[in-house]
C-alpha cells in the first residue's frame, strides 16, 4: 500500500489511530479528504485543504453533538506529481476501514472520484466534492454507457457535489464562445473522464445551439507536441478551439502550438485550466487569445458570507484563494450540516447520507441552492475569465442553464 500524508489533524481524538467498532454518540468522528498535495496541482489542493480547515475551525471542531477530527490525505505521488489510481484507492480503503469514518471529501479529479466513489459507496460512506464536475458521476444524459449506475454497487446514491457539473459547464462555454464571437469551432480532450465527457457535451450542447463544430478530436498526451494537430486545426479553417482536459495533459504546449500555426484563432479552456499551473506559464502573447470558464465568480458577486471567506483567507494566508478553495469551504460546511440535520445518529452513515439528500435550501458562502436527486447542486452560475499578467482576470458572469 502507498504511504499516506496526513496533512492536518484538527480538533480532539485519538492520534492516528483508528476508531474502534462503530462511532458513538459525542465520540470524534472523522472527516476525510483526499487531493493531490504534489506536483503541478498543490498550490491549488492546499488552497481547497486551507478552505476545509477553517470551515471546521469555524465549527469550533464539532458538527452537533459529535466532535471531528480532519485527515487531509495526498493523492500523488512522488515519482509523477499528479494522482495515482493506486493511492486513490488506497486511501479510500483506509477512510473504509476507520469506524470512525463519518464523510469523505473529494476527489480533486473525476477519473480519481471514479475509482473512490464505488469504494465509499460500499461502505455507505458519504462522498461530498469541492471539483468533481463529470456528468456521468451523477447522471445518464451525455454520459458513457452504464453510468452512473456502476458508481453504485449498493444501488443507493452516497456521492454529490457542491460544484456545478459539466452539462452546467458546457453550456457556460458555449454561451462564452458565442459572446467572443466563435462560429467554426474545433473541439479537443485528453481522453480522460472528465476531459473527453466535458468536450463530448460542449459539442452536443453547441451544436444545438448553433455552432459549427468542424471537428472533434483527442490528442496524444504522451508526445506533448502538437503541431500536426494545429496544422489540422488551421486547414479546418476554425475560428475557436475548446480543450477538454487538465493542465498535466501538457495544456500550455497544446495552447502555444495550436496559436502559433493560427495566429487569429481564440483558445477556450475550462475550469481545470483556471489555476497557477496553467496561467502562469501562458505568456503575455497568448493570455490575449485565452478564455476560461470557472464556476468561481468575482468576490464582489458573492453573498456576505461568501465575501467574508475571501477577505478572511486574505487576512490568514496573505493572499487571494485559488479558485476552488471557496468549494472546499462550503463543502465542509455542508458535511457538518449534514451530521448536525442528523441530530442523534450523527454518527449513523445512512443517516448523513438522508440528511445532505434532503437539503432544499442551503443558505451559503455560494448562495442559495439545494441538492437535487442525483446528488447535483442546483447553483448554475459560471465565471467568465480572462489571464492577465499569468493570472485570472474575471471577465463576465454567464447565468448557463444545464
Amino acid at each position: 500500500m502507498a504511504a499516506v500524508v496526513v496533512s492536518g489533524v484538527l480538533a480532539c481524538g485519538g492520534g492516528g489511530r483508528d476508531e474502534p467498532a462503530a462511532p458513538r454518540a459525542g465520540r470524534t468522528l472523522t472527516i476525510y479528504s483526499i487531493l493531490p498535495l504534489q506536483g503541478q496541482g498543490r498550490a491549488a489542493s492546499i488552497d481547497i485543504d486551507n478552505g476545509q480547515k477553517l470551515a471546521l475551525q469555524d465549527a469550533r471542531g464539532r458538527a452537533g453533538r459529535f466532535r471531528i477530527r480532519y485527515r487531509s490525505l495526498d493523492a500523488a505521488t512522488a515519482a509523477t506529481g499528479r494522482w495515482e489510481p493506486g493511492r486513490v484507492s488506497a486511501n479510500a480503503r483506509r477512510a473504509v476501514s476507520d469506524r470512525s469514518t463519518i464523510a469523505y471529501l473529494g476527489d480533486a479529479s473525476s477519473g480519481a472520484a471514479a475509482i473512490s466513489i464505488p469504494i465509499l459507496n460500499e461502505a455507505g460512506i458519504l462522498l461530498i466534492s469541492p471539483t468533481n464536475t463529470y456528468v456521468g458521476l451523477t447522471r445518464a444524459e451525455g454520459a458513457d454507457r452504464g453510468e452512473p449506475g456502476q458508481y453504485y454497487p449498493t444501488g443507493q446514491r452516497t456521492f454529490g457535489r457542491v460544484v456545478p457539473a459539466d452539462h452546467v459547464q458546457a453550456a457556460a462555454q458555449v454561451s462564452y464562445q458565442r459572446d467572443k464571437g466563435c462560429t467554426r469551432v474545433f473541439v479537443l480532450h485528453d481522453k480522460g473522464v472528465y476531459g473527453k465527457g466535458l468536450a463530448d457535451t460542449v459539442a452536443r450542447i453547441g451544436r444545438q445551439r448553433g455552432l459549427e463544430l468542424v471537428e472533434t478530436a483527442a490528442i496524444d498526451t504522451q508526445i506533448a507536441v502538437f503541431r500536426s494537430l494545429a496544422d489540422r486545426i488551421a486547414a479546418a479553417d476554425a475560428n475557436c478551439v475548446f480543450f477538454g482536459g487538465n493542465v498535466e495533459s501538457h495544456a500550455v504546449k497544446l495552447f502555444r502550438d495550436v496559436a502559433a500555426v493560427n495566429p487569429a484563432v481564440r483558445l477556450f479552456g475550462p475550469d481545470s485550466l483556471a489555476v497557477p499551473a496553467f496561467t502562469e506559464e501562458l505568456g503575455r502573447e497568448l493570455e490575449r487569445r485565452t478564455y476560461v470558464t470557472s464556476p468561481t465568480l468575482a468576490p464582489n458577486l458573492y453573498p456576505p458570507a461568501g465575501r467574508e471567506f475571501f477577505a478572511r483567507y486574505r487576512r490568514r494566508h496573505g493572499r487571494d484563494p485559488a479558485t476552488y478553495a471557496i468549494y472546499g469551504y462550503e463543502a465542509m460546511k455542508l458535511a457538518l450540516a449534514a451530521i448536525e440535520q442528523a441530530g442523534a445518529r450523527g454518527d449513523d452513515r445512512a443517516a448523513v447520507v438522508r440528511a445532505f439528500f434532503r437539503v432544499k435550501r442551503r443558505e451559503s458562502v455560494l448562495g442559495a441552492y439545494a441538492i437535487d436527486g442525483h446528488g447535483d447542486t442546483t447553483l448554475q452560475d459560471y465565471g467568465g475569465y480572462r489571464v492577465s499578467g499569468g493570472e485570472l482576470a474575471f471577465d463576465q458572469v454567464i447565468h448557463a442553464a444545464g
